[in-house]
């Protein structure tokens, strides 16, 4: 039996394929392709795909695929064989250079928002050196760009790379400034947790809500939850042990470094956390980890769900983004150093994410903003919707004395220093124990939590990527040009923590009185939902940010908001066909089942004893009664409703009817058919409850 180090990434044409597959100077020229942007040659492609396609088939490979992420959220592919016809009748095994660097799959139906015409089906994909190809299947994957006909970005990796290379141009201004002129690039690096349920597939396959959703529409509180908080961290159930031991052994062989397994709050709920990975693998991981976690699900018997609130009442389930700066070199930018000038180097970039999210707290809480998470934000388990910083006490000091030329005094008592002289040696890793921060320093990283379990992480590091290098920019231009390097810097640090310190919390998000403060008082903004998000896409401020680093054009900018917004309709719409039609179908025949044999059992007894009173039997009928008159009037009412919807033409005018009209008759509709779930006798209930979803798995 092979040991994990040995069949690590043995799915994956990494660096030790390469360097034993290709010769010295193919294997010289793509990697500078890799790390430094160079292009690259059809020779080089040539080369590669022989030896991609080589490798591939002695592992089993048949076909190959263009791996690309469209704007569904989920990942696509168009598989074809490496065969080709010999001139003996038989075939040979083929894959070219061309093949390998660009792919056309039909593009009609996939979301465009208006990218393209409907005679434009043409799509392109074109392939991603930066993150390797892998074999899942029979079927060689290679991570791609999407693109249409006209050039225009139909996916998200393409603005995510975009994103990526806008931090790393004004990220080399900074670092030359500060006289390191041996770094040659500037990643973005990313470790995000994934949160999951796992349901018993059999219990799953009656929800029809689940099946049709991702969440329960429908479903009492179960008599235990979450409140003893014995799950978190328990013991792992061998049947989940199982699942988890299969799925990492599934990773590691596609080189996921899947690192940390547990238990999390809720029952039924579970994490798993990877080790960091430069931002766009990371995101090509955790797309791969999520269809991974779906499938191997299906071998144990059970349904792994990633809907970001499939229980109420109860825990959802977020990704937590571990976001961080490095040089090819090696040094965190994050991490206070050991000189004067790194210390200074440091708070430079730490102020600049701090301008980043105050000035597009919009897009980040946007970047973030689906149907399903608008359930989770806010609720005890995940941060409000009000964008925050957390950065502790100590370095919140640390800037509080910069701002007012006061002394700092450490655990050391060391007095501090301005400009690019010896700043206190605060420690080193100070953490968040801030679980309601939305934004919190932890160490030499931030983390991003408003993140949704079955978000895309490209959308949130788009936006995060794109406004430190915006922040960035602003200062680069500034001590490019400054007569006094250290006094400008200076004057940098101290007015960006003056100006956008109201962005800093560190208390309580979920008190009320902080959303007061937050809006009242400061100024942020609390964006609710995903209607009262999506303006601000296309808001001047952040269309011509993104567009001045080429992150997005206009067109694609707006061709994404009608996309989102789209989404967002589509998926309560169909919330809302599933509620009444399990409310008419199933739940109000049960009960109606119920209360007539209640009352034939009731007439029984007065047929034997006409003196009893049948005053339990009586009492309950009527409730019964009482109960199916409201949801009939309530499924109508959001039948109506509906309807009304759909005869609506304008994706933003729809979706603020969704959020204002559907959406409170979903909740009026549910009330009643959850009370009459725990009056109405379990076997006439048409569909497993919460108890039995919960604590299924054994």
């Amino acid at each position: 039996m092979k040991t994990v180090p040995e069949y690590f990434g043995c799915m994956v044409f990494d660096d030790r394929i390469m360097k034993a597959r290709l010769s010295g100077k193919i294997y010289n020229s793509l990697r500078k392709t890799i790390d430094e942007g160079a292009k690259l040659d059809i020779s080089v492609a040539n080369a590669v795909a022989e030896a991609m396609k080589d490798w591939a088939i002695s592992l089993g490979a048949t076909h190959f695929t263009h791996w690309f992420q469209p704007m569904t959220g989920i990942t696509a592919e168009k598989h074809d064989s490496f065969i080709s016809p010999s001139p003996d009748g038989g075939v040979i095994m083929e894959f070219s250079g061309k093949e390998l660097i660009k792919g056309e799959p039909d593009a009609s139906s996939f979301p465009s928002g208006g990218l393209r015409a409907t005679f434009e089906a043409r799509g392109y994909t074109a392939w991603d050196p930066t993150s390797y190809a892998f074999i899942k299947g029979k079927t060689l994957c290679i991570p791609t760009a999407f693109c249409s006909y006209g050039g225009e970005a139909l996916d998200k990796k393409t603005p995510l790379l975009r994103s990526m290379q806008a931090l790393n141009k004004q990220a080399l201004r900074i670092l030359r400034l500060f006289g390191n002129d041996s770094v040659k690039c500037v990643r973005t690096s990313v470790g995000p947790e994934q949160e999951y349920f796992l349901v018993d597939r059999e219990i799953y396959n009656k929800r029809r809500d689940l099946i049709f959703t991702g969440r329960t529409l429908f479903g009492a509180k179960p008599p235990k939850g979450q409140e003893m908080d014995d799950h978190y961290f328990g013991i792992i159930k061998p049947r989940v042990a199982a699942y988890m031991a299969e799925l990492n052994e599934e990773l590691w062989k596609l080189g996921v470094l899947a690192k940390t397994e547990h238990n999390e709050v809720a029952p039924a709920q579970h994490e798993l956390a990877p080790i960091y990975s430069t931002t766009n693998i990371a995101t090509d991981h955790n797309q791969l980890t999520m269809e991974i976690m779906q499938k191997v699900a299906e071998k144990h018997g059970l349904v792994c769900l990633l809907h970001e609130k499939p229980f109420a009442g109860v825990n959802g389930s977020g990704k937590h983004n571990n976001w961080s700066i490095a040089t090819d070199t090696g040094i965190n930018l994050l991490t206070p150093g050991e000189t004067p000038y790194e210390n200074a180097q440091f708070l430079l970039f730490l102020v600049a994410v701090i301008k980043a999210v105050d000035d597009y707290q919009d897009l980040l809480r946007l970047s973030v903003a689906t149907a399903g998470n608008d359930h989770r934000l806010g609720a005890n388990e995940a941060p409000p919707a009000v964008v925050s910083i957390f950065l502790g006490d100590e370095l919140e000091g640390v800037l509080e004395a910069i701002e007012n030329n006061t002394p700092y005094s450490a655990a050391e008592k060391t007095e501090m220093k301005l400009g690019v002289h010896v700043l206190p040696k605060f420690i080193r890793d100070t953490t968040d124990r801030n679980r309601t921060s939305p934004f919190a320093f932890t160490g030499n990283k931030f983390e991003f939590r408003m993140l949704g379990s079955s978000n895309s992480i490209s959308c949130a590091n788009i936006m995060l990527n794109s406004a430190v290098a915006e922040s960035l920019k602003i200062f680069a231009d500034r001590l490019e040009t400054a007569a006094d390097f250290d006094a400008e810097l200076h004057r940098i640090i101290k007015e960006t923590i003056h100006e956008h310190k109201r962005i800093i919390f560190n208390g309580n998000g979920y008190d009320d009185e902080w959303i007061k403060e937050a809006t009242e008082k400061r100024g942020l903004l609390n964006l609710r939902t995903t209607p009262d998000c999506m303006p601000y896409l296309l808001s001047k401020k952040n269309v011509d940010m993104l567009t001045r680093h080429k992150v997005f054009t206009e067109t694609e900018l707006k061709s994404r908001f009608e996309i989102m917004l789209e989404n967002y309709t589509k998926t309560v719409g169909i919330e809302a066909r599933t509620m009444t039609d399990i409310a008419k179908k199933e739940i109000l025949p049960a009960i109606e089942n119920y209360a007539a044999d209640v009352s034939a059992a009731a007439a029984k007894k007065l047929a034997v004893d006409p003196t009893l009173t049948c005053g339990y039997e009586k009492g309950l009928v009527k409730q019964l009664s009482i109960l199916t008159d409201r949801i009939a009037e309530k499924a109508a009412e959001l039948d109506e409703a509906i309807a009304k919807s759909a005869s609506i033409s304008d994706i933003a005018e729809e979706s603020c009817y969704i959020r204002d009209e559907i959406l409170p008759r979903m909740s009026e509709l549910r009330i009643p058919c959850d009370e009459a779930e725990t009056i109405t006798s379990a076997k006439y209930w048409p569909f497993p409850t919460y108890g039995e979803l919960l604590f299924g798995v054994r």
